[in-house]
């Protein structure tokens, strides 16, 4: 199994989930609950991400009343582009194991 250079099955998932909506802001909790990955992973792939470029980040303006401000993602119009175009090009078992995770019915099945 054999992933684009630079991107991790993680990292593929995440760039999946992002691509779904390129254009809309999206909370990091959002994010692991779409692709199943622990906060221990998601974020440095998210600060990774922006390191290159390809996605950026900003705090939340408006928080509720006693909740501490939130980050919020999403893609560079770079780094839809390079997205798109690693997503196109890994092997068939990453496409799965990216879209798998992505799944709500394989997360339910595995915490069974």
């Amino acid at each position: 199994m054999t992933s684009p250079p630079g991107f991790s099955a993680q990292t593929l998932s995440v760039l999946a989930a992002l691509c779904d909506q390129p254009s809309q802001w999206q909370h990091g909790y959002a994010l692991a609950k779409q692709t199943g990955l622990k906060s221990g992973t998601l974020y440095p792939i998210l600060i990774r991400l922006a390191d290159r470029g390809m996605v950026e980040a900003c705090w939340q303006d408006e928080s509720e009343p006693g909740r501490p401000r939130r980050h919020l993602y999403r893609l560079t119009p770079e780094g839809l582009a390079s997205a798109t175009a690693a997503l196109a090009e890994v092997t068939p078992e990453v496409k799965v194991q990216a879209r798998a995770s992505l799944s709500p019915r394989r997360r339910l099945s595995t915490q069974g």
